[in-house]
């Protein structure tokens, strides 16, 4: 007599079998199963009809007789499995998969499984999977694009010693994750450095987040930088707000104007600073980021610490690496290499075909004080294109010229733009001279003029030959 356990086993085992058999037969894609020796022990209902077969009657004969051009039995005898194949059956090409179903080593079983209705589906699928694959590339290469910098180290015009050095010390920068602090005044190129070293270090595929802290008002800069949470305060979004340190996560956040950052925002910033974790406005959430920080100033911390408007704890955490960017009038030497990167672009803006400097124009250029740095030069470039006659402009379409030589009568400016002319002129051959160690041929090509021009000015000017 069948005891209670021994009869719920069966029960329990005759469910499973057809629980499989329900699985088997609902399968969306045509399946069958042989033994090693390549004889139907299992055929669904799909293929069935797929094949016009009755089921009943295909199992226990070969695979052969009931699919054309199969490969189930050769599987069984090598017992090595063929994915992807493709079969002709009935007239179609049909992807299919030959598994062998092993056990203790030996194939006791062959599974086939029809992947697709035929290839012309597959050929669908290929093409809309390369319409996929293309339409991810250019959204990728469009996220990099919003994500990445404008500008490498390579954008960074100027051979002096002073940019040479800059350059290398913004490369070692790159190399790791230490804050950065940049200062130089304004217009020297503070936010071009912030760019390039993030662009050669390893985050330049992550995102570049810049914020200016003088240009956010002071009751909206924390939710700016941390985010906000919904309800944290009247016209909050529903749904919150990441804040700028929560997007620049395994990137770079780029805080300019650091100088301008209000007292009590100081000590919140050292404390990400340092645990690299904060709460959004209004929320309990703790949110960590991975960022690089990069923080720029005009002005200087020290006298600001001095006053007492600006943190001393905070200015040692961002000053770990340190940039200092000269101001243009202390290399004069680059003026020239700026103004030929500059012109082209320049011109094309004005829709002027060429654009030529004349050798005085380069001249007092070089020798000009330049309080607004590289910005400045830009500028003046741009309203001398616009003020010059013909392709070339000369001294008298320099913007400053006026306001240097006579501020107070203007009707007495000829003369002495002749004399500040020659006078810019003379200096500025002595600086070219001066940074070639005397060489007349890279003089030359630092002035932008010929060099028989240069001996003609020297001989002029009373220089030595």
């Amino acid at each position: 007599m069948v005891d209670q356990s021994q009869h719920d086993e069966f029960n329990a085992m005759q469910e499973q079998l057809q629980l499989f058999r329900l699985i088997f037969n609902n399968l969306p894609s045509g399946a069958m199963v042989t033994d090693d020796e390549g004889i139907v022990t299992h055929l669904n209902k799909p293929y069935a009809d797929f094949l016009g077969i009755d089921i009943e009657k295909s199992i226990g004969r070969h695979c052969t007789e009931v699919v054309e051009n199969t490969r189930m039995h050769i599987v069984g005898k090598t017992g090595q499995p063929e994915i992807n194949q493709i079969q002709m059956i009935r007239g179609q090409n049909i992807v299919v998969h030959r598994i062998p179903i092993q056990r203790d080593g030996r194939v006791i079983a062959v599974f086939g499984l029809v992947m697709f209705q035929d290839t012309g589906e597959l050929v669908k699928l290929s093409r809309k999977l390369h319409s996929l694959e293309s339409k991810v590339r250019s959204y990728e290469k469009e996220l990099m694009n919003l994500r990445s910098t404008h500008y490498t180290l390579e954008s960074i015009i100027g051979d002096s010693a002073a940019i040479t050095d800059l350059k290398w010390q913004a490369l070692a920068a790159a190399a790791n994750t230490s804050p950065v602090l940049i200062t130089g005044e304004s217009g020297t190129g503070k936010e071009l450095f912030a760019q390039a070293i993030h662009h050669a270090g390893p985050r330049k595929h992550g995102p570049f987040i810049q914020i200016n802290c003088a240009a956010i008002p002071r009751d909206l800069l924390e939710s700016e930088l941390f985010g906000y949470d919904r309800g944290a305060f009247t016209g909050a979004l529903a749904g919150g707000k990441p804040g700028k340190f929560e997007i620049a996560d395994h990137g770079t956040i780029f805080l300019d104007e650091i100088g301008d950052l209000p007292l009590d925002m100081q000590p919140k910033l050292l404390r990400v600073l340092e645990e690299k974790c904060f709460e959004r406005v209004g929320g309990n959430r703790l949110i960590r980021s991975d960022f690089r920080l990069i923080a720029a100033t005009n002005q200087d911390l020290e006298g600001l610490i001095g006053r007492g408007v600006f943190r001393k704890d905070l200015y040692y955490r961002l000053n770990v690496i340190s940039l200092s960017i000269p101001p243009l009038r202390g290399r004069p030497e680059d003026v020239p290499i700026l103004v030929h990167h500059l012109l082209p672009t320049l011109a094309k803006k004005a829709a002027c075909p060429t654009v030529r400097m004349s050798s005085e124009a380069m001249a007092a250029l070089v020798t000009h004080s330049w309080q607004g740095n590289v910005r400045e030069l830009s500028n003046v470039l741009e309203r001398a294109i616009m003020a010059m006659r013909g392709d070339e402009i000369k001294v008298c379409d320099l913007p400053f010229i006026p306001r240097e030589m006579h501020p107070q009568q203007e009707t007495t400016i000829i003369s002495p733009i002749r004399v500040i002319q020659a006078q810019s002129e003379k200096s500025a051959l002595l600086a070219a001279l001066k940074k070639t160690g005397n060489n007349k041929v890279q003089a030359a090509a630092l002035l932008g003029i010929h060099r028989t021009l240069l001996y003609k000015k020297m001989k002029k000017h009373g220089l030595s030959l």
